[in-house]
C-alpha cells in the first residue's frame, strides 16, 4: 500500500472539512450568541413599549427557538449538508415525530391559546393543573408559577387548559368566606353585633358592598354564624388572619364561648324483674 499517496489525501481532506467544521462551530456559536441578543432585544422593546408582560415573555422565547433553529440549519449547509434535502427529510419524517410529540405539540398549542384568550397574565395568583400559586412565565410549552413559600412549580401548558383554571387575581375586589360557632347558651344579638363592630372598625373591610353576618347553621354542639366581609384582593390574606385573631379575643372579653364538639350521654337505670 502506498502510504505516500494516501498521506496527502488525508491531509487535503482534513484540511478541506476542518475548516468546515470550524466555520461550522463558528455560525453556530455566533448565530446562538446572535439569537439571545435580538431575543434580548424584543423583550427590551416590548417592555418599553408596556406591552402585557405574558405576551412579552412567551414572544421572546417563540424568536429565540425560530432563530435558533435557522442557525442549526446555516451550519449544517457549512459543514455540506444539503438544507433543501435536510428540509424535506424532516419534512417527510414530520408526521412521525409529530406523533411521538403529541405532548410537546399540545403544549404549544395550549400556550398559543393562553395568549389569545388571556385566562390569566404574569402576576395573577391562579389554581391550574392540579396546583396553585403565582405566575412568572408563560413559556412555550410550560407556565411556570411559584407558590406562597417559595417553591418554582412548572406545569405543562396543555394540562392547565385542559382543567378549570381558577384566577383569584382576575378581580379588584373578593369576598371572605368565615365561619365562627358560639355556643348556645349565648346571646346571639350579642354576638351578631360584636362581629359587625369588628368588622366596620377595619379600614380594611369594604363598606360596599356590605359585609354580610348572619346564623349560618344550628350545628350539634354550636350556633354556627358566617361572617362574609369584601375585601381588595391585595387585602384578603392580611385581613383573613387577623379577622380570626381580634374576633378570638373580643369573644373572650365580652364572655362569649367557643364550644368544643361534645355529646351528651344520658346513662338509666334498669331495675331487675322480679324472680
Amino acid at each position: 500500500m502506498d502510504f505516500n499517496g494516501i498521506l496527502p489525501k488525508l491531509q487535503e481532506f482534513a484540511t478541506f472539512y476542518g475548516l468546515k467544521i470550524i466555520a461550522a462551530i463558528l455560525i453556530f456559536i455566533i448565530g446562538r450568541w446572535l439569537a439571545k441578543m435580538i431575543k434580548n432585544l424584543i423583550v427590551k422593546v416590548m417592555k418599553k413599549g408596556e406591552v402585557d408582560a405574558t405576551l412579552t415573555s412567551f414572544v421572546g422565547h417563540l424568536t429565540y427557538v425560530a432563530l435558533l433553529t435557522l442557525v442549526v440549519i446555516a451550519a449544517l449547509n457549512q459543514i455540506g449538508v444539503q438544507t433543501t434535502s435536510f428540509v424535506a427529510i424532516i419534512g417527510a419524517a414530520g408526521l412521525a415525530v409529530g406523533l411521538a410529540l403529541q405532548g410537546s405539540l399540545s403544549n404549544f398549542a395550549a400556550g398559543v391559546l393562553m395568549i389569545l384568550f388571556r385566562p390569566f397574565k404574569v402576576g395573577d395568583y391562579i389554581e391550574a393543573g392540579g396546583t396553585a400559586g403565582t405566575v412568572e412565565e408563560i413559556q412555550i410549552f410550560s407556565t411556570i408559577l411559584t407558590t406562597p413559600d417559595n417553591k418554582v412549580i412548572i406545569v405543562p401548558n396543555a394540562k392547565i387548559t385542559g382543567d378549570n383554571i381558577v384566577n383569584y387575581s382576575a378581580k379588584d375586589t373578593r369576598r371572605m368566606d368565615l365561619v365562627f360557632g358560639v355556643g348556645y347558651g349565648d346571646d346571639l344579638q350579642k354576638v351578631k353585633d360584636i362581629l359587625q363592630d369588628i368588622l366596620q372598625n377595619d379600614p380594611r373591610v369594604l363598606k360596599i358592598p356590605q359585609p354580610m353576618v348572619g346564623v349560618l347553621e344550628l350545628a350539634d354542639s354550636s350556633v354556627n354564624f358566617a361572617v362574609r366581609p369584601w375585601v381588595k384582593s391585595s387585602d384578603y390574606w392580611p385581613l383573613f388572619f387577623d379577622l380570626k385573631e381580634t374576633i378570638k379575643k373580643r369573644f373572650d372579653a365580652e364572655g362569649i364561648s367557643i364550644p368544643f364538639p361534645q355529646q351528651d350521654v344520658h346513662l338509666y337505670e334498669l331495675k331487675k324483674a322480679a324472680s
